[in-house]
C-alpha cells in the first residue's frame, strides 16, 4: 500500500495523517481514497486532529467526498451498509467544529439528513453515527443562520421525537431542544407545538413521579419548554401537563428545602406565571394555600436578597430574585382580584403585609445603586415590579417612595434619552432570549403610580422639581409616533395606546392641581401642540374611542390656561381640534326606546358604550372645560354651529321623558348651553327656534331660562 498502517506513538500518528492527506489528494481511484480515508476518520474519532489538521483534510477533500459517501448505497465488500454513511459524517462532524464550516451552506442543507438518522433505528453499530449527527447539530446551533434552518427544516420535531423514543443520544436531543428553544421559542411553538407539548408530557409526568434530585434538575430544564403562547391552557394536553406542572411544585415547595432546591422551584413557578397567571393554580382551599406559599417565599427571597446585600452573592441570586418579582406581581393581581378570587381575604391582607416589607427591600437596594450600574437588567426588573405596587397600593410606603423619586426620573430620563439597547421585559429571560433587543422602557411601568403621586402634594412637588413634566411630554410624543407609525406590532401598539392614557391622566393630575406650573412652563404649550393635531387624527378610529377622550379632555382643560398662547388664536390646527373635541361630546348621548314604558329615554350612544365605564368621567370634565372656553375663543360658538349640535341636543331633550334625563347630565349640557347663548346670539337664536325656553323650564334650567329671556 501507499500508506502505512496508523502508528502508536503521536508524533509518528500526525506524520502518518498527513502522508493521508496527501494520498487523499492525489489517489488515481476511489478505493485508494478509501482506505485512506479510514485512517483519516479512525483519527478524527479517536480525537486527534488540531485545527490546522482539520483544515488540512477539508483542503484535500472538501464537501464533495463526504456529500458523495452520504448518498452511496453500496458499501464496500463485507462491510457494513451504512459504512460510507457513516464515514460522512465523521468527516462532517470533524468539518463542523470549526465554526467557519458550522455554518456552511453545504452543512446547513444536510439538515434533513442529519433528521432522518435521528429517526432511524439505531442498531449498535451505527451509534456512532448518531453520536456524529448530535456533534453537527450542535455545531450548527451555535452558529448565526443555524437556529432558523433548524426550525425550519424540521429539526424540533426530530428532536422531540429522538427524546420520546429514548432512543441513543436522546439526553442530547433534550438538550439541544432546550438550546433551540431558548433562542427562538416562539418560531419552535409556532411550528412544532404538538410534538413540544408532547415532551413537556413526558417531563411534567417525570417531574411529577421524580422522589430524588431528578425532580430538582427537572426544574432547571422544564421552563424552556413552557411557552408563552396557548398551547398550555388551550388544550387538554396543556392542561394536564399544568395540573402534574403545580402538583410537583406544590411536593416540593411543601418541603423543607435547601436554597440549591428551592431556587430553581421558584423559576419554574415563574415561568408557569408569565405563560398563564394564575390560571395552572387550581381553585380551593389547596391552591390558595399554594399560591400564598408561593408569594410568601418570593417576598422572604427578594428580602434575604436585598436588604443587606452583599455584590458578590446578589450577582449570583438576580436570576432568581426576578423570578420572584414576577411571583410578586401576581400576588399583587390576586389581592385586588374581586371575581371569583383565589385568595381569602384574611389571606389577602397577610400577603399585602408580607409584600409590602419586601417592596421596602426593593427601595432600599434601589438607593444604594451607582451610577455605573445603571445598564443593569437587574435594576430595571426591580423598578418595573416597584411599578406593579405603586401603581395599586398608594398609602405604604409612602415617605420610602417619595425619597426614591429623585432616583427614578433621573434613572427613567436617562435610558428615554440614551434609547438604551436592553431587554424590555427582564422577567422574558426566564423563559426566552428570543428577538432582538428593545430599548428599555421603564417609564411606561412607573405611569400608572405617577398617576397616583401627581394627585398629592409632596410627591408632586418632588416630580415637578426633578422635571418629570418636561420628560413626560417627550415620551407622549415619542410613543404618538409609534402609535402613527405602521410598523408595530399590535401588541405594542396596545401598550403605548395605554402608556398614552396614562401620561394624560398624569397631565391632567397636573392642569387640576398646579395650573401656575402649566402657564409658565413651555413644556405644555409644547403639549398643547401635539393634542391639537393629535385629535383630529384619533376620533375617526373608533376603536381608540378611550385615547381620544383623553386627548379631547386634556386638550380642553390645557386651553382654558394657555387661551392667550399663538397656538390657539383661531389657527387651523386649533379650529380643527375645537371641531373635533365637539363631535367626541355631542356624539356621547342618543334617545332609544325605554323598555318600562312606551316613551324614549336619553342612554349613551352604541359606539360609546362599551368605553363608558373608563371615558364617563372624562366626558364630564370634557363638557365643564369646554364651558370654560367658549366665553376665551370667539370663534368657538362657529364650531358649534357648524357641527349642528344645539340642532341635536335640542332634538334629543324635546324627543326623551325628563325624568330619562339625571341631575348631572343636565347640568352639563346646561353649563356649556348658557356659555353658547351668552357667547352668541346666532346660538342663542337656535336654542329659542328649537323650543328651548319649553325644555329649559321642563329640565329645570334655571340659568338657561334666564339667559334665554334676557334681551
Amino acid at each position: 500500500p501507499r500508506f502505512p498502517a496508523m502508528a502508536s506513538d503521536s508524533g509518528d500518528r500526525q506524520a502518518t495523517l498527513k502522508r493521508c492527506l496527501g494520498v487523499l489528494r492525489d489517489a488515481r481511484n476511489d478505493s485508494e481514497q478509501f482506505a485512506a480515508l479510514l485512517l483519516v476518520t479512525k483519527a478524527v474519532r479517536a480525537g486527534e486532529v488540531d485545527a490546522k489538521t482539520r483544515r488540512q483534510i477539508f483542503d484535500a477533500i472538501g464537501f464533495t467526498f463526504p456529500t458523495r459517501l452520504l448518498i452511496s448505497r453500496q458499501p464496500p465488500a463485507d462491510c457494513p451498509p451504512h459504512t460510507f454513511r457513516a464515514l460522512g459524517l465523521t468527516l462532517l462532524a470533524c468539518f463542523c467544529t470549526d465554526p467557519e464550516l458550522a455554518g456552511h451552506s453545504q452543512i446547513l442543507n444536510k439538515i434533513p439528513t442529519f433528521n432522518d438518522i435521528l429517526l432511524s433505528p439505531c442498531d449498535p453499530d451505527s451509534t456512532s453515527m448518531v453520536d456524529d449527527v448530535y456533534q453537527c447539530l450542535s455545531a450548527v446551533l451555535a452558529t448565526a443562520r443555524g437556529p432558523r434552518e433548524l426550525v425550519t427544516k424540521g429539526t424540533v420535531s426530530a428532536l422531540c421525537q429522538a427524546y420520546l423514543n429514548g432512543s441513543h443520544g436522546s439526553e442530547r436531543a433534550l438538550t439541544l431542544l432546550v438550546g433551540l428553544l431558548a433562542i427562538a421559542g416562539a418560531k419552535c411553538w409556532q411550528r412544532d407545538a404538538p410534538q413540544l407539548l408532547a415532551v413537556l408530557g413526558k417531563l411534567s409526568g417525570d417531574f411529577l413521579k421524580a422522589e430524588d434530585m431528578t425532580k430538582f434538575e427537572l426544574c432547571e430544564v422544564l421552563p424552556h419548554f413552557i411557552p408563552l403562547s396557548p398551547p398550555l391552557t388551550e388544550s387538554s394536553q396543556g392542561s394536564k401537563c399544568l395540573c402534574r406542572l403545580y402538583k410537583g411544585l406544590a411536593d416540593i415547595l411543601g418541603s423543607k428545602l435547601s436554597q440549591s432546591q428551592r431556587d430553581p422551584a421558584l423559576k419554574l413557578a415563574a415561568s408557569l406565571v408569565q405563560a398563564c397567571g394564575a390560571e395552572w393554580i387550581p381553585a380551593g382551599g389547596a391552591g390558595s394555600k399554594f399560591l400564598a406559599l408561593l408569594v410568601n417565599l418570593a417576598c422572604v427571597e427578594v428580602r434575604l436578597t436585598l436588604e443587606e446585600p452583599d455584590p458578590v452573592e446578589l450577582e449570583g441570586k438576580k436570576e432568581v430574585v426576578t423570578a420572584c418579582y414576577v411571583l410578586m406581581e401576581m400576588g399583587i393581581q390576586e389581592c385586588l382580584r374581586e371575581e371569583n378570587p383565589l385568595l381569602e381575604n384574611v389571606q389577602k391582607m397577610q400577603l399585602m403585609r408580607i409584600m409590602e416589607e419586601a417592596f421596602g427591600a426593593v427601595i432600599f437596594y434601589l438607593r444604594q445603586v451607582k451610577q455605573e450600574e445603571l445598564q443593569d437588567p437587574f435594576i430595571f426588573a426591580s423598578i418595573r415590579v416597584l411599578g406593579a405596587w405603586m401603581a395599586e397600593e398608594t398609602s405604604s410606603l409612602k415617605q420610602e417612595i417619595c425619597e426614591l423619586l429623585p432616583f427614578l426620573v433621573g434613572y427613567t430620563r436617562k435610558l428615554f434619552k440614551e434609547g438604551s439597547p436592553a431587554v424590555s421585559l427582564p422577567q422574558t429571560q426566564l423563559v426566552s432570549t428570543e428577538g432582538s433587543a428593545l430599548p428599555q422602557d421603564a417609564l411606561r411601568f412607573l405611569l400608572p403610580g405617577f398617576c397616583h403621586l401627581t394627585a398629592e402634594d409632596r410627591p408632586r412637588d418632588i416630580l415637578i422639581s426633578e422635571g418629570a413634566p418636561a420628560l413626560l411630554c417627550e415620551y407622549f410624543l415619542q410613543q404618538w409616533e409609534v402609535l402613527t407609525s405602521e410598523s408595530s406590532a399590535p401588541v405594542s401598539l396596545m401598550s403605548t395606546e395605554m402608556s398614552l392614557q396614562t401620561v394624560c391622566g398624569v397631565f391632567l393630575n397636573l392642569v387640576v392641581t398646579a395650573p401656575d406650573l402649566v402657564r409658565r412652563d413651555k413644556t405644555f404649550s409644547s403639549l398643547m401642540d401635539v393634542l391639537l393635531r393629535s385629535l383630529p387624527l384619533l376620533l375617526p378610529q373608533k376603536h381608540r374611542l378611550v385615547l381620544a377622550a383623553n386627548v379631547a379632555t386634556l386638550g380642553l382643560m390645557m386651553a382654558r390656561i394657555l387661551a392667550g398662547s399663538a397656538a390657539l388664536q383661531g389657527t387651523q390646527s386649533a379650529k380643527e381640534f375645537f371641531g373635533a373635541a365637539i363631535l367626541f361630546l355631542s356624539q356621547a348621548h342618543t334617545a332609544q326606546a325605554d323598555p318600562s314604558s312606551e316613551g324614549l329615554a336619553v342612554a349613551v350612544s352604541p359606539a360609546y358604550v362599551s368605553a363608558w365605564d373608563d371615558i364617563r368621567e372624562l366626558w364630564f370634565l370634557g363638557m365643564q372645560a369646554l364651558a370654560s372656553c367658549i366665553p376665551l375663543f370667539p370663534w368657538l360658538p362657529h364650531a358649534a354651529l357648524q357641527a349642528r349640535w344645539l340642532e341635536g341636543l335640542s332634538q334629543l331633550l324635546s324627543r326623551v321623558a325628563p325624568a330619562s334625563v339625571d341631575f348631572e347630565l343636565i347640568t352639563a349640557f346646561q353649563a356649556v348651553l348658557v356659555e353658547l347663548a351668552r357667547a352668541s346670539e346666532q346660538c342663542r337664536g337656535v336654542i329659542l327656534s328649537h323650543h328651548g325656553t319649553e325644555w329649559a323650564n321642563l329640565y329645570g334650567m334655571a340659568a338657561l331660562e334666564q339667559c334665554l329671556a334676557e334681551q
